[in-house]
Order: structure tokens, then C-alpha cells, then sequence
């Protein structure tokens, strides 16, 4: 099948209120936005010109709706989203304190919880270069796991490349489980894309470089480690470079990674190489931290370019 997409992104989008700055009469104010993982990153894949695509299942009601306006606006395609008559579509929280930004969660049975590896959009996948999933779809239901396994062999058979970022919450899955589901995940894909806060729990190792060398022996062909205000370090089996972090003005890092998951893989496909595809992404998460939101400051293309050119 010919790939027509370059990026097709699976799992749970969640509607987002981001508490502001400003306080209103008798409290915080919240910011109506968009956020969950793999959505934000193929929202950013998008904005840097890459051909992308969504899979999900969404409530029937007003907040999936949003949803399925916002990924057309974005130029994503949505065409075989399922909306579910009976569960709705998750929402979350973004509060701000002296140690960063939390998160409240309300997705319990929420309808992307209901995927089911049957509804997996086989033809939607073949017709993708990368299939992006995340292990919050994988923690948030049994079926949910299964899906995504099932979107996983979905890919390799078709020939599409997987992309794989961990993203551990341990509020909805122990740690062993979550280490068993992801290792085996790890071995299934072609790039890995993991905090180091995730991977050391997800190892046992601290060590960048160590953390690296784990994964790709487990089978990953790509590893982009996500440093945080440290930068990054990406790696295969024969090159290896450490992107240095940006000072910018940070009001909100929320989706920052997700950011850089979209950008590193639009780069990718577009035939970057590692260091430059790493570069890109580094400044492009870096500067999605400039306002309030998951989806809103996501930079565009031309932005990322000329921050880059302006930093030498």
C-alpha cells in the first residue's frame, strides 16, 4: 500500500484545563486546551509539515467534538476515529506550584479506555511510515494494552516503522506490570523515545549512555533520550550525540516531550540524520514550554527554523 501518511498517532486524547496565572474572583482561572500524548505528537509532527494521522475512540459528546474540529484544523487526519455513544471523552487538570506543574486526571471509563484490538484501522496503518504509541495507552485498560500490541503488528507486517515512547504514570499501573508491558514493547519497535526519569525506573539505570546501550541491545534501532532542561541524547548502534538544553522563558512544560516525539519523528522520516532530527526536536520542545497548554505553544516549522538559525 502506498504511505500516504508519514506519522499516524494511537491512543487516549483527554480535553485540558491548564490553571493560569492570573487568578479570577475567588480562585484560579483555567485555560481550555487540548492535551494527550500521542495526539500532541502527531499535532506537532503536523506543524513541522509532516503528513499525520489519529486513531482513538472518543466519547460522543461535546469534548470529542472539539477534538475531531481541532485535528481538522490541524490538518491530521482523523477519519477513522470511533466515537463511543456510551463512555466519554477523558478530561485532566493542570495545576502550577513551587515544584512545576501536576496533573489531575478524570478518565476513568473514559471511551478510549474501550479500544478493542479488533477496531485496530489496519488500512490506516499500512498506509503510514511510522506508527507513533505510548505506554499511557497501554495503562489505561487491559484492551487498551491489547490494541496497541495489535496496532504494533498491524505496522511491522505492513512495513510501517513503530515508535514507542514509555511515558510511565504509575497512578494507573504498578511498576512491574508497567516494566513487563514496556520492555516487551521496546523490543517491538524501531524508536524509542523515553524520559530518563522514565527509563531509570523502567532499568534501574541512571546513566544516560547506560540507559541507551539497555535499550538498543532490547531491541530498539533508535533511542532519543529525553533529558529534560538537560537536552537530550540520541543514539543507534553506530553514532551517538548529546544535544545541550535551551534557556528559554518557561511558563508551562506540559507536553514539552510530546512535543519532541512529533518533531524528532517528522524529522526522521523526512531522512535527517540523528544528530540533525535531535537538534530540531530539542529546540522545538523547548520552545513549547513558552505558554500555557499541551497543544497551543507547540512551535511551527518556520518558527523552529529561525530560532535555530538565530542561536548560530
Amino acid at each position: 500500500m502506498a504511505k500516504t501518511l508519514d506519522v499516524l498517532g494511537l491512543g487516549e486524547p483527554m480535553l485540558e484545563f491548564n490553571e493560569t496565572a492570573e487568578p479570577g474572583d475567588g480562585g484560579p482561572r483555567y485555560l481550555q486546551g487540548f492535551g494527550g500524548d500521542t495526539s500532541n505528537a502527531v499535532i506537532a509532527a503536523a506543524r513541522q509539515g509532516a503528513a499525520a494521522g489519529y486513531w482513538t475512540r472518543l466519547g460522543r459528546d461535546v469534548f470529542g467534538d472539539r477534538f475531531m474540529e481541532l485535528w481538522a484544523a490541524e490538518g491530521v487526519e482523523a477519519g477513522h476515529v470511533a466515537r463511543d455513544p456510551d463512555a466519554p471523552t477523558g478530561i485532566y487538570f493542570v495545576t502550577h506550584g513551587p515544584d512545576g506543574h501536576a496533573f489531575s486526571y478524570y478518565r476513568r471509563d473514559s471511551a478510549a479506555s474501550r479500544m478493542r484490538p479488533a477496531d485496530v484501522p489496519v488500512a490506516a496503518i499500512a498506509s503510514a511510515r511510522v506508527l507513533h504509541v505510548s505506554g499511557i495507552s497501554q495503562a489505561i485498560s487491559a484492551d487498551a494494552c491489547d490494541t496497541v500490541f495489535a496496532a504494533i503488528e498491524a505496522a511491522r507486517s505492513a512495513g510501517a516503522a513503530v515508535s514507542y515512547d514509555t511515558n510511565l504514570r504509575l497512578k494507573l499501573w504498578p511498576l512491574a506490570r508497567a516494566r513487563a508491558v514496556a520492555m516487551e514493547t521496546i523490543a517491538q519497535c524501531d524508536v524509542c523515545l523515553p524520559s530518563l526519569e522514565d527509563a531509570a525506573q523502567l532499568t534501574g539505570l541512571t546513566d544516560p549512555d547506560a540507559v541507551v546501550d539497555a535499550l538498543l541491545e532490547r531491541g530498539a534501532r533508535v533511542v532519543a533520550l529525553k533529558l529534560g532542561p538537560d537536552g537530550a541524547l540520541v543514539g543507534d548502534v553506530h553514532e551517538r550525540h548529546r544535544l545541550a538544553g535551551h534557556a528559554v522563558a518557561t511558563v508551562d512544560a506540559t507536553g514539552a516531550g510530546d512535543t519532541f516525539d512529533g518533531a524528532f519523528l517528522a524529522e526522521w522520516v523526512r531522512g535527517a540524520s540523528l544528530a540533525d532530527a535531535a537538534r530540531y526536536a530539542n529546540a522545538a520542545a523547548a520552545l513549547s514550554t513558552r505558554g500555557y497548554g499541551a497543544v497551543g505553544p507547540i512551535p511551527r516549522r518556520d518558527e523552529v527554523e529561525a530560532w535555530l538559525a538565530a542561536q548560530g
